[in-house]
C-alpha cells in the first residue's frame, strides 16, 4: 500500500514538474525558513500558526511574547531603580498573561 502511494506521489510531481507547474513559486532557489524555535511544537501546531501568521492572525499569545520582550528590553535599559521596578511589575503581568493564553490554546486544541 505504501509503495503504490509512493510511486502515485511520486508521478504526480513529475507531471507536474514537466507541465511548468513547479516553476516560479514563492521561495524557489532560497534556503528554507529557519524554524528551529518550534522543534519542540507538534506538527499540527506549527502548520496552523503559520497559515494564522500568513493570513495576519496571530494567536493572542504572540502579541504578549512582543510585548514582553520590549518590557525586558525597557527593563535593561532602565536608568533609575523605580524604571526598573515599574518595568519588571509590567514583566511579571505580561508573563502571566502570556502563560494564559498558551494554556487557553492548548487546552481548545487538545483533543
Amino acid at each position: 500500500m505504501d509503495r503504490s502511494f509512493n510511486v502515485l506521489i511520486e508521478r504526480q510531481i513529475r507531471k507536474a514538474i514537466a507541465e511548468g507547474q513547479l516553476d516560479r513559486l514563492e521561495g524557489a532557489g532560497k534556503p528554507l525558513p529557519d524554524r528551529s524555535g518550534m522543534a519542540h511544537v507538534d506538527m499540527a501546531t506549527q502548520v496552523a500558526s503559520r497559515i494564522m501568521a500568513e493570513a495576519g492572525a496571530l494567536p493572542e499569545e504572540f502579541k504578549f511574547k512582543k510585548l514582553l520582550e520590549a518590557a525586558k528590553e525597557t527593563w535593561r535599559a532602565a536608568d533609575t531603580d523605580e524604571e526598573r521596578h515599574v518595568a519588571m511589575a509590567l514583566i511579571a503581568d505580561l508573563e502571566q498573561r502570556y502563560t494564559i493564553a498558551v494554556e487557553a490554546r492548548r487546552k481548545f486544541m487538545a483533543p
